[in-house]
């Protein structure tokens, strides 16, 4: 049995935002991500951050609310396996929980919570008109009454902090990217091959469950700096992979010279930016900092953006 190794002066803090796209604003439709994280307060020894993308189809006409939903099973989920590790020193089982049950479990509490909403909210036969006038290939009535979500259909990250794990989880695109003290940016879920142009796994998938990709990090070193979780609104506003890889150190000497608290209240400024010239698309930012290493208090509006914008 491994023992569950505990390093000094792990506290962990989280901001976030998540815009309404450009295009989104112009065509009149709701922002299709969403974000959210426990504790509420955004502090303290143990964190969960979640992200998820809506499809946003005209299939997944209901999105915005899988997206809501997925964030909501995440945190829940995360949270029964945060409280059960506390019973058990081991790391081994911890590591077996997550990457063997989590994405299961994650899986069906999306699931009752899309069948509750249905159940309280019939589709329309406005809603299914709609749907089948905007469908790239033509489907019918049954065949979108058949699979009710896709109406709901949503991709998801999130990332688990302790003071001895971390578990980073991802089914879909996006983008998570840790970054260590010195500095150095690295994907800890590298890309999946399986992901080309606008096709994705998803969490409405047949079995999705078997589509996740988790990574467990035992703290035995120091733990990262940051970790910076975006939807892929943010990464296709960049001109290329290395060029998006850049905000990650940029994000930490921002944090390091003006204060998280500086830097949260230019996030949501930063995001629309992205998007008015980068690509359209709605934009979520959840990033995960290390408290001991940002001691320094905002400074104000003279904090300039993380990095050049395309």
């Amino acid at each position: 049995m491994t023992s569950t190794p505990v390093l000094p002066d792990s506290h962990w803090q989280v901001i976030g935002k998540s815009i309404r796209g450009s295009s989104h604003v112009r065509a009149g439709l709701p922002n299709q991500d969403a974000i959210g994280w426990k504790p509420e307060l955004g502090a303290g020894s143990k964190l969960i951050l979640a992200l998820s993308d809506g499809h946003g189809s005209s299939k997944s006409f209901r999105s915005h609310q899988g997206a809501a939903f997925a964030v909501q099973a995440c945190l829940e989920e995360c949270q029964g396996l945060l409280e059960w590790s506390q019973e058990t020193p081991s790391l081994s089982a911890i590591k077996r929980t997550a990457t063997e049950h989590l994405p299961q479990r994650i899986t069906r509490r999306w699931k009752q919570l899309v069948d509750e909403h249905l159940r309280n909210n019939p589709a329309s036969p406005e809603e299914l008109e709609k749907a089948i006038k905007g469908a790239a290939v033509p489907i019918t009535v049954e065949s979108l009454k058949n699979n009710t979500f896709v109406w709901y259909g949503a991709t998801l990250l999130g990332t688990v902090v302790t003071d001895s794990f971390i578990i980073y989880l991802q089914i879909g695109d996006g983008e998570i990217l840790s970054v260590s003290e010195e500095g150095e940016v690295r994907r800890p879920i590298p890309p999946d091959e399986r992901l080309l142009g606008n096709d994705t796994t998803s969490l409405c998938s047949a079995k999705p469950w078997l589509d996740f990709r988790i990574v467990f990090q035992a703290l035995t070193t120091a733990p990262p700096s940051l970790v910076l979780l975006s939807t892929d609104g943010y990464i296709n506003s960049f001109t290329d992979t290395g060029e998006f890889m850049k905000v990650g150190p940029d994000f930490l000497n921002l944090i390091n010279a003006h204060g998280l608290e500086a830097v949260d209240g230019k996030l949501e400024d930063w995001l629309t930016e992205a998007s008015q010239k980068g690509s359209g698309d709605d934009i979520t930012l959840g990033i995960i900092s290390r408290i001991m290493i940002h001691q320094k208090q905002g400074t104000g509006p003279d904090v300039a953006p993380p990095t050049d914008l395309p």
